[in-house]
């Protein structure tokens, strides 16, 4: 018989009977790949949500194979587009310091950004085309030159 005084126990469920929720997974994941922090998982859905909210600064989303154009599918965004969602998203997010937050959660290249997706996909927390490859993510730009500050020089053309 319980009291108010005891602490309240959640029952254990045998191990064959539990179920992954998306919790465990990614606390699971960061185990297991301790190379990336949650903030680098959180970045990449936001600049995920950034890319469909910024379709004008990013490329148009194409369709996965077998979808017609006229059909309600979700849109595919390639890795390459995701990868300038990342860089845009992180200019806006952090300005000059963009390239040492990321490196703070272990993004250094693209290719980390490529990891973290198919991290994300081997947890079910993302999905891929048939089309889809990691190496989509290798190479897309340095970080050196993506997140170095862009000045304009501006006259004044009026004297």
């Amino acid at each position: 018989m319980s009291t108010s005084d005891e602490p309240f126990h959640f029952r254990y469920l045998p191990k064959r009977t539990q179920m992954t929720s998306p919790l465990k997974a990614m606390r699971d994941l960061l185990r297991e790949d301790p190379r990336y922090k949650l903030e680098a998982y959180q970045f990449i859905r936001e600049s995920l949500q950034y890319a469909h909210e910024n379709l004008d600064r990013i490329g148009p989303l194409g369709y996965c194979e077998g979808d017609e154009p006229d059909v309600d599918a979700p849109r595919h965004l390639t890795g390459q587009q995701l990868c300038e969602a990342c860089r845009l998203y992180a200019i806006d997010q952090y300005g000059y310091l963009a390239k040492m937050v990321l490196g703070r959660w272990g993004l250094e290249t693209t290719s980390d950004f490529g990891e973290l997706v198919y991290n994300l996909i081997r947890i079910e927390q993302m999905r891929k085309s048939e089309n889809d490859r990691r190496e989509d993510f290798d190479d897309v730009y340095s970080f050196d030159q993506a997140f170095q500050p862009q000045f304009e020089l501006v006259t004044d053309d009026a004297e």
